[in-house]
């Protein structure tokens, strides 16, 4: 094999690492247990996660995700019987990662599979619908009011009065989340208008889908003993300070897919109409945005070199740094626009927040002996290319070294200025 410069190697007998290296490329689209509640931009495949927590933890460790979007690995640790610790900057991904993390009672299911069945008779278009007047005044409707989609405005706007109804938080999220989901195939992304009909035989079709996903979670929770689930709503950076989890172990694993540095993916809007972005999932989700999307990429992507992705990401995996010891597993999976001179400068800046990078001592045949893996048909929207038809990802292994003392790691997020509506809780 060909050893990376500046790294060592990591050990593991030939099974585990064969099996991990297939599962990193295993191409299979994303299912199982909650999985299918929402398209989350970016996801890494469950199977890739479940052999990445099998292979570097043990029943009831702690797993971390400080970069946690969708939420995969918080599902998959607690399906193994693992403690789980996801953590965001966004409302969005906390609302979903809450969501697919839920263990539901045989008696609330019984009361969403009922609610299932009732959802597509309340979507009616001769009946009136309740407008959710603060997010309309704060800009969240654009897009939806347009005239030809004033029958789809209608019919999310009923299903989440809908949703409302059925008495519990839990619950709520529960069809919250399955109408975003619903909303997300009918709008985002979407060259052909959807037929109201069409919008409410698929918000059936998923309603029942997630409720078989929620059974499968509370069977696997059940046979691997129930382990607790934290999401917590913030920038990684500090985390260690972060009195929240102080009453935590050392976490036994760091697995992760941060923003990818000089990649456009938009985590937090849709795309309606083309490229015309739309704030909605978080108006579905009662949640607020009020940023661009370099609030939740780390930084503009036109910025000369980088400069600001690479300051923060080098606060984040300080913060990681900080919260691991030596035993501690850094998993990292990403993608870059330009690898060339965008690898070499992420694996510095890991460096410089105190991280040691490793290599899989049996991985041959791969280019600089580290695992990567391609991504056919996935569309990356770069600064420097372009729409691209495919990518390369690749899977980092890192631990903590020792911090120099007499240099303090520099924690401080930068953040991207924030626009538009406040961040608050309506």
């Amino acid at each position: 094999m060909i050893k990376a410069e500046g790294t060592s190697l990591l050990y593991l007998d030939r099974r585990t690492q064969t099996r991990l290296i297939a599962a990193a490329r295993e191409m299979q689209p994303v299912r199982g247990l909650t999985h299918g509640y929402y398209k989350y931009p970016a996801r890494f495949s469950p199977i890739f996660a479940r052999a990445v927590i099998e292979t570097f933890t043990d029943p009831g460790d702690l797993v971390l995700d400080p970069h946690v979007g969708g939420g995969t690995t918080l599902v998959e640790a607690l399906a193994a019987g693992r403690e789980a610790i996801g953590v965001d900057i966004s409302t969005l991904a906390e609302f979903v990662a809450r969501v697919k993390c839920i263990v539901f009672s045989e008696a609330e299911l019984k009361i969403l599979e009922s609610w299932a069945r009732r959802v597509p008779a309340a979507i009616d278009i001769h009946k009136s619908s309740k407008t959710l007047t603060q997010y309309a005044e704060q800009g969240y409707y654009k897009h939806l009011d347009h005239p030809s989609r004033w029958r789809l405005r209608k019919g999310i706007e009923q299903a989440l009065t809908s949703a409302t109804r059925l008495g519990t938080p839990r619950l709520e999220a529960f069809g919250r989340c399955v109408i975003l989901r619903a909303a997300q195939w009918a709008l985002d992304g979407r060259s052909k208008l959807t037929k109201i009909e069409e919008f409410r035989g698929f918000l059936n079709q998923t309603a029942h889908e997630m409720l078989r996903g929620a059974r499968e979670l509370r069977a696997a929770v059940k046979g691997s003993g129930r382990r607790t689930v934290t999401v917590i709503r913030r920038s990684a950076a500090g985390l260690e300070d972060d009195e929240r989890l102080q009453a935590f172990p050392t976490p036994r694993l760091v697995i992760t897919s941060p923003p990818y540095p000089g990649v456009h993916v938009l985590y937090h809007r849709w795309q309606v109409d083309g490229r015309k972005e739309a704030s909605l999932p978080f108006m579905i989700a009662n949640k607020l945005d009020g940023a661009g999307s370099s609030y939740y990429t780390m930084g503009d992507r036109k910025h000369p070199d980088l400069k600001t992705y690479f300051d923060n990401i080098k606060a984040t995996m300080s913060s990681v740094a900080a919260l691991s010891n030596k035993r501690t597993i850094i998993v990292q999976m990403l993608a870059f626009s330009e690898p060339d001179w965008q690898l070499p400068r992420y694996l510095k800046t890991m460096a410089e927040a105190g991280l040691q990078e490793y290599v899989l001592s049996n991985l041959e045949g791969d280019r600089d002996g580290r695992l990567w893996r391609s991504v056919p048909g996935r569309r990356w929207y770069s600064d420097q290319r372009g729409s691209t038809p495919g990518s390369q990802e690749v899977v980092l292994f890192h631990r903590r070294e020792k911090f120099n003392r007499s240099q303090p790691q520099d924690r401080r997020l930068v953040l991207p200025q924030r626009t538009g509506p406040a961040a608050r809780e309506l």
